[in-house]
């Protein structure tokens, strides 16, 4: 059964960082381009960072460049999301994405929740 499974989220304060982890299973990720997005309350979800397969190049949503860095461990079939400098506007639901031709996988999210 694929399964991505996101964890690592909870409450901050601004300012803070956490990383937080995607474990892929059922599945191999090495050929896989993954990614995080999230989704705020009355929002669409947007692109947050995306990493390609082998993890050469990585793409991150302009308001998230220089605080967020996408990586991955082939090896630990997980993705990971490490985000400093939190703000209030980063609270929302992160997920995870795995994309490989038609093949599209997402996780569950977990919440994350910047406030004092």
């Amino acid at each position: 059964q694929v399964q991505l499974v996101e964890s690592g989220g909870g409450l901050v304060q601004p300012g803070g960082s956490l990383r937080l982890s995607c474990a892929a299973s059922g599945f191999t990720i090495s050929s896989y381009a993954m990614s995080w997005y999230r989704q705020a309350p009355g929002k669409e979800r947007e692109l947050v960072a995306a990493i390609t397969s082998a993890g050469g190049s990585t793409n991150y949503a302009h308001s998230m460049k220089g605080r967020f860095t996408i990586s991955r461990d082939n090896a630990k079939n997980t993705v990971y999301l490490q985000m400093y400098s939190l703000k209030p506007e980063d609270t929302a639901v992160y997920y995870c994405n795995a994309r490989f031709y038609t093949a599209v996988y997402w996780g569950q999210g977990t919440q994350v929740t910047v406030s004092s």
